[in-house]
This record gives C-alpha cells, structure tokens and sequence, in this order.
C-alpha cells in the first residue's frame, strides 16, 4: 500500500511536469522544443530500429560495472578512513584531491593512457565516483556507536557478528546515501565517457543527435534513461534503504 501511494505521488508529479513542458512546447512552437507527442514518436522509432535498446544495454552495463567498483572500493576506503586515524591522516589530502578533480581531466588523462577501450571507460568513470563515496561512509564510520561497540565486546559477538548486527546496520544510511547520489553521478560521468571515446551507447548517440540538431531525439534517450532511473529508484534503492533501517524505531 504504501508502495502504491509513493507511486502514485511519483506519477502525479510527472505528469505535472509532462503538462508543463507540453505548455511551453506549444507556446515557444519551435522545432527546437518538440512536444512529448513528437518525442514519443522518436523513441518509438528508435525503439523499432533497435538502437535504443541496443544502446541502453550497453550503457547500463558500463554504469553497472563502475558502479560496483565505485562502491567496494569507495566504502572499504571510507570505513577505513573513519575507523583509522592515522589512515585518515595520510590519505584525506587524496581522498580531496580525486574529490576536486574535474571529471573531464580524469576522463582524457584514462583514454591518453590506456586507450579508447572499455577498461579505460570504466576505470575512469570509477576513479570519479570514489571519493565521493568514500566520504560518504567515512562520516557514516566516524559517527558508529561506541556503546554499541562495547557491548558486542562484553557479550563477545566476534568480528563476523560485530560487523553484521552492529557496524553495518548503522552504515544503512550512508550506504543508501552513497549508492543514491553515485547512480546520480555515474549516469552523467558515462555519459561523457562515451561521447568522448565510445562508438556506441547514449552518450554517443546524442552527441550524432546533437550535431544533427534533432532534438526530439535527445529528449527521447533523456526520456529512456529518465524512467530506468525512476525505477532503480523506485524498485531497488528505496526498498533496500526501508529494508535496512527496520531495527531503527
């Protein structure tokens, strides 16, 4: 039920912002603004062709591939960093060097070095998204109960028992955080990755779009993508979080 009613809000606020854009679509009347009727049409196009599933398979996968490096490392990093003083110490100045890096400098510096291959796409695409989880979850280390703490030592959980009933439990939050703003930050950097450097996927079908100027095309790959995002939110990341914070009263 209360899924049904997050649904329901989530539709209600699209279709306000479908009602929107069709308003301003109708009041610019200008190729350049196509209405969603017009965009729809390209997406079922492109559909047809087969290049738009194509082409979301394959950034999927590669937004799937940097997304779990992103956060293993990112996390064993950041859990580190909150737990260890002195790796704290020695390893913030990088951890705000990657942090601050343009993702552009990143991109080229992968592709200059290791080629135009999917190695270098991936790899770069992770280095950009680390930092930000591991800050994440180093708050998330920092802030870990140390009556908790005791008590697993008094009542001897064990490191194992330690980690799965008391350390990760309280890490729910900042992973959700962490996973929730990464999916955010990946989509984008992949992106540019493959308009860049890759023969194929979303970024490089809308930059041949883009120097086409067919923009109802553009919106129909951001509309595509718009409603995978929607429902990884929606049917994974939301549904996880709730699962993960039912010890929290």
């Amino acid at each position: 039920m209360a899924f049904a009613g997050r649904l329901g809000w989530s539709a209600l606020s699209l279709g306000v912002f479908v009602a929107l854009w069709w308003i301003a679509a109708l009041v610019v009347d200008s190729r350049l603004l196509p209405d969603p009727p017009t965009v729809v049409r390209a997406l079922v196009v492109a559909a047809e062709t087969g290049e738009l599933i194509f082409n979301l398979l394959v950034t999927l996968a590669r937004v799937a591939a940097s997304f779990a490096i992103a956060m293993l490392v990112g996390s064993a990093l950041g859990i580190l960093l909150g737990l260890s003083r002195t790796a704290d110490r020695l390893l913030s100045p990088w951890v705000v060097l990657f942090l601050n890096l343009p993702a552009l400098v990143i991109i080229i510096l992968a592709y200059v070095w290791f080629g135009l291959n999917e190695s270098a796409a991936i790899l770069a695409v992770a280095i950009n998204k680390i930092p930000n989880v591991a800050v994440t979850l180093r708050e998330g280390a920092v802030a870990l109960s140390r009556d908790l703490a005791e008590m697993a030592r008094i009542y001897r959980f064990g490191r194992w028992k330690t980690l799965r009933h008391v350390i990760l439990p309280q890490l729910a939050p900042f992973f959700a955080a962490a996973a929730r703003s990464g999916l955010a930050l990946v989509w984008k950097i992949v992106l540019v990755v493959e308009l860049l450097g890759r023969p194929n996927g979303v970024g490089f079908e809308l930059q041949s779009s883009f120097q086409l100027f067919d923009v109802a095309t553009i919106l129909a790959y951001a509309l595509a993508f718009g409603m995978i995002v929607q429902a990884i939110e929606l049917g994974l990341i939301q549904p996880w979080e709730r699962a993960a914070n039912r010890w929290r009263r």
